[in-house]
């Protein structure tokens, strides 16, 4: 399907993609652990290199302190699920999306299709993605990325609203390939994939972001159908 927008600098935009006939894209802890470090090293000026045996958790915590040089663009969040992924990302200059993109897919593609000993694109087509139109639709990327993982235990929660929010909550504290845990303070490697910079003036702030989700939480238990009022068109991800 083709955008109907062009990327511009300093412009925001939600981008995401998903696995060729819905297929799952990420099947282990590895899987989810390489294409984060791909978010971190992909996203440089300069060609990368990375060779299969990158994934213990020493070297992977070192691919995520490596000098990138010039970076492409900023990454403000990120959630990864088993057949799709969103980010949300900030054009730092010009084709600098376009270009991350190209290498964050070519890369994990190549790194996927060598673990499994098979051949042919992985993902759907091109990335797909929307611009950021105004501040309460970037607010609400915020919300719908990190909540985004309710929907592995809660497939209806979009369009219903969320079943059972302790539970919910519970989930969201506990999966960790999103970017949800660096807004909440946790220190781990993975918070250099993050750079809000740009987003300062828009984002959540880190020491508010729990009582940010919990009022998103509530908001979606309480009412499903103000949630799909204010939301916009569906991301067919899934």
């Amino acid at each position: 399907m083709a955008r109907t927008f062009s990327f511009s600098a300093d412009g925001f935009y939600h981008v995401y993609n998903r696995g060729v006939e819905k297929r799952t894209i990420f099947t282990d802890q590895n899987d989810y652990k390489r294409f984060m470090a791909l978010l971190y090293v992909a996203n440089s000026a300069t060609p990368i290199s990375l060779g299969r045996g990158f994934n213990t958790s020493g070297i992977f915590s070192d691919l995520l302190k490596q000098d990138r040089g010039e970076i492409l663009t900023n990454i403000g969040a990120y959630c990864l699920m088993p057949n799709h992924f969103h980010l949300l990302l900030h054009e730092k200059k010009e084709g600098g999306i376009s270009a991350f993109m190209q290498k964050l897919g070519t890369a994990y593609t190549m790194y996927f299709n060598t673990k499994r000993e098979r051949t042919g694109s992985l993902f759907e087509g091109r990335f797909r993605g929307r611009v950021v139109t105004d501040e309460k639709y970037l607010n609400y990327l915020f919300a719908y990325i990190h909540l985004n993982p309710i929907k592995l235990i809660d497939p209806t929660w979009k369009e219903k609203g969320i079943a059972d929010i302790e539970e919910s909550r519970d989930y969201i504290n506990n999966f960790s390939y999103s970017s949800y845990f660096d807004f909440v303070g946790k220190d781990r490697p993975e918070k250099a994939i993050v750079n809000l910079e740009p987003f300062a003036q828009y984002a959540p702030s880190r020491t508010g972001f729990s009582d940010f989700i919990e009022d998103w939480l509530s908001y979606e238990e309480s009412d499903g159908e103000a949630w799909k009022a204010i939301k916009p068109e569906e991301v067919k991800t899934e």
